[in-house]
């Protein structure tokens, strides 16, 4: 908002917690409790001119004096509060307009689940929205503690915080009691959390948008909110129950259930998948299993389906290849056996076959693996030449022949 002085080089005149103030040649005037400032040059005939987004309307000093000192300084704010919102919304819907429009955006509307394996250990979170990178905001899981969906206006610091207390002991229902008592807009939250002796909680705020609410049990809860209907979360949860496979699988198929029903009623948007296990990452220095996201698609839940398959081959990978790094070869066969079959034309999975088939003592069926490795990419064939790891086959008739230049 820009006020100007007539016959002054005043630029401008704001108002903030009660001060008013004007730039350039100025004298105080007191009016009531607030202090406005106004230029020398201020005879009977000067005139103030207010401008606001490029529209101009001439004041006389005189008159404005005379209204101000009988304004309390609250009425003040409020007509120039009612100025800005005049002058930001406009009949087209200006900047204002646009935000408050936008508040919905700031709602983590969605679906999710939160889940343990109790053959594995493992814990999980899989989550579904029509809001822009969802997996940055509500999956939390720690290895050997639980998992936390949080959203619904999110506040994120239930993750680590829900995490810590089940850490400490909490169940998930007190964990859920303890951030709630803290937060400063609880009616709003939803979360779950299942903890790593599969004990479950969800809660859905009385203000969150319809439809919303949460089922639980032994090993999961699920929870949605803005969904088609309460099928959803049903859908969610029999499939959940009556799905075999990993726990990657059954997270997967629980989300594709609720989307079958409806899911966020708004539309898909993003879609992210989160499963732990102590020292399940790469190189056995994390614990993330699986951590895979898509952000922003329009099918998010077939991309989160091809990225899928390849998270579940590259876990078996990193865990055989831990293994294999520990010496313990006879356990990491079997997940390395695991990935190729994931994964059965992808050379470097091979490769990585043919050297702890060798480090096992199967050398025939290394030499096996090694070869469709190097037919399907012949750059491998002058690592292998070098690779200590299989020096175990370097006086085999066939391996020397495999590293012959030209040869597939």
């Amino acid at each position: 908002m820009t006020l100007r002085g007539n016959g002054c080089l005043a630029e401008w005149l704001h108002y903030t917690g009660g001060r008013t103030r004007c730039q350039n040649r100025k004298e105080s005037v007191q009016v009531g409790s607030n202090r406005l400032q106004v230029p020398k040059r201020t005879g009977a005939s000067a005139l103030f001119t207010l401008k606001i987004m490029g529209k101009s309307a001439g004041i006389p000093v005189y008159w404005l004096l005379m209204f101000t000192s009988f304004i309390h300084r609250t009425l003040l704010s409020t007509i120039i509060a009612i100025c800005c919102i005049v002058a930001f919304s406009g009949s087209n819907g200006g900047p204002l307009t646009r935000s408050i429009a936008g508040i919905g955006n700031h709602t983590i509307a969605t679906f999710s689940i939160v889940a343990r394996d109790s053959v594995t250990g493992e814990l999980g979170v899989a989550v579904a929205s029509r809001f822009f990178a969802v997996g940055t905001v509500v999956p939390w899981a720690r290895a050997d503690v639980g998992a936390v969906a949080t959203q619904s206006f999110a506040n994120t610091t239930f993750g680590p915080r829900g995490l810590d207390l089940l850490a400490d002991g909490a169940t998930p229902e007190e964990a859920i009691r303890i951030l709630l008592r803290g937060d400063d807009d609880p009616d709003r939250r939803q979360v779950g959390v299942v903890s790593a002796d599969g004990a479950s909680a969800t809660y859905t705020g009385g203000k969150c948008m319809k439809w919303a609410g949460g089922r639980s049990g032994p090993n999961y809860a699920v929870q949605g909110n803005i969904l088609a209907g309460e099928a959803v979360v049903t859908a969610m949860e029999r499939a959940f129950l009556e799905t075999k496979g990993t726990l990657a699988d059954r997270l997967y198929a629980a989300l594709r259930a609720g989307d079958a029903q409806g899911g966020d009623a708004r539309g898909r948007q993003s879609a992210a998948m989160l499963v732990v296990k102590k020292n399940a990452g790469y190189g056995g220095f994390t614990d993330r299993a699986i951590d895979i996201r898509v952000d922003d698609h329009p099918d998010p839940f077939k991309e989160l389906d091809r990225l899928l398959d390849y998270a579940q081959m590259n876990y078996c990978w990193n865990e055989a290849w831990t293994l294999f790094t520990q010496r313990k070869y006879a356990d990491a066969l079997p997940k390395m056996e695991n990935a190729a079959r994931r994964a059965p034309e992808n050379p470097e999975v091979l490769y990585d076959l043919a050297v702890i088939r060798c480090a096992a003592g199967q050398k025939e069926e290394a030499l096996a693996a090694l070869e469709k490795a190097i037919a399907l990419n012949p750059n491998l064939r002058k690592q292998a030449a070098t690779d200590s790891d299989l020096s175990a086959l370097r006086e085999s008739a066939k391996f020397k022949k495999l590293l012959e230049t030209g040869n597939n």
